[in-house]
Formats: structure tokens, C-alpha cells, sequence
């Protein structure tokens, strides 16, 4: 079955058609604030124009406006194609191809830089992913100190890795070519937001 991965949930914007576990294309940007304006001319951009008999879409956390774009076009081309659409999270996918990268890690947290200051943190076992503590979101002293002595993967690892006094990690932002290292049980979210914290508005007592 060839599926059609969307991430939009950072920086970065990046497609890819994966067959059978295999990547078919994959087309990955750093694009900023782009997103809106990129990910369609993207997806027509990969072999066959993009068509799959299923979509992949990042939901999140990061972004706000990225993980929205994400799931808008995931959404309307489902609609159109009638195919199946479903979520995975930017941290599975992240740990995920760090296992994959570094099969000598059994322990690994995710840091993506979030709103406020504050990162999206989450800690996984490997070499088959686990979640090992919910997804939170916290300043980088108290992400230091959840982080423990773990490789450090993500956006915000330099923010985590600065407030530990340490570099055991690395800068990276999500790519959807890396989703074929996902387990079926880390893809099938609902293709809705996962947006990591509280908002900040509050409605009146």
C-alpha cells in the first residue's frame, strides 16, 4: 500500500510516498513560516503527483499554524482521493529514526521548541519504541532535569543541552521520509491537533 506522508508540524516541510516500507519520494524543505504556500506544490511535486491509497500527517506538537496546514490539506486530498487519513506525533517520529540512526541508544527524550519558551518534551525506550513518559511541556531547566543524562534529539535540543551543560545530543527537525521507521501502533492518531500544553486563553469563571 503506498501512503503519503505529511509533516508540517515544524521548520521543515517535508512529503514522502512510502510503498511497502519502503521511500518511493521524498521532497523535505526548511521553509519557516512557508508552509501554506509550499506543501501542495510539494505533493504534486513527488512521483504520481502525490497519490496514495493513504495519508500519514503529523499532528503535532510544534507549530501551531504548520500542524493546522498539515492536517488541512491531509484532510481535504482524503476527501478527494477517498482514502483513509491518520495521525502519528512529531516526538515518535523523531525517536524513531534516532533509534533507527543510533541502534547503541536504549534511552532517548525528544525536545521541540514550543511556545512561551517552553519545549515539548517526551522520553522513549528503544530499540522498539516505547513511550516512557507523556508528552510536557516545561521550561529547558526543568527539560534538563526530566532528560536525565538521555541522548537529547529535536529543535529544542540546544535550549535542553545549554541548561544541562552538556552537547550529548542534536538539532533536528522532523522529516516524513523517517515515518516508515514508525510502528503501526504510532500511526494511528486521529487526524486532529496534538498541541502539548494548555492555551493560554481562559474562558470567563
Amino acid at each position: 500500500m503506498r501512503v503519503l506522508v505529511i509533516e508540517t508540524a515544524s521548520a521543515a516541510c517535508s512529503v514522502a510516498l512510502i510503498d511497502d516500507g519502503h521511500v518511493v519520494s521524498a521532497i523535505h524543505e526548511v521553509v519557516g513560516r512557508g508552509h501554506a504556500e509550499r506543501l501542495v506544490p510539494m505533493i504534486s511535486e513527488l512521483a504520481g503527483g502525490g497519490r496514495a491509497d493513504a495519508i500519514l500527517v503529523d499532528c503535532g506538537p510544534g507549530s501551531f499554524t504548520g500542524v493546522r496546514v498539515g492536517l488541512a490539506a491531509a484532510r481535504a486530498l482524503a476527501f478527494g482521493w477517498g482514502v483513509p487519513v491518520h495521525g502519528f506525533g512529531a516526538p515518535a517520529l523523531l525517536a524513531a529514526a534516532a533509534f533507527a540512526e543510533r541502534p547503541d541508544l536504549t534511552m532517548l527524550t525528544v525536545a521541540i521548541t514550543g511556545g512561551h519558551g517552553e519545549l515539548f518534551v517526551q522520553r522513549f525506550t528503544g530499540p522498539t519504541l516505547t513511550e516512557a513518559t507523556p508528552l510536557a511541556s516545561l521550561v529547558p531547566s526543568a527539560a534538563a532535569e526530566a532528560a536525565d543524562d538521555d541522548w537529547v534529539i529535536g529543535s529544542g535540543a540546544p535550549a535542553l543541552l545549554a541548561a544541562r551543560g552538556d552537547e550529548y545530543g542534536a538539532d533536528r527537525l522532523p522529516d516524513s521520509s523517517d515515518a516508515h521507521h514508525l510502528a503501526p501502533a504510532f500511526t494511528t492518531l486521529p487526524a486532529t491537533p496534538v498541541y502539548g500544553r494548555a492555551p493560554d486563553a481562559k474562558l470567563p469563571a
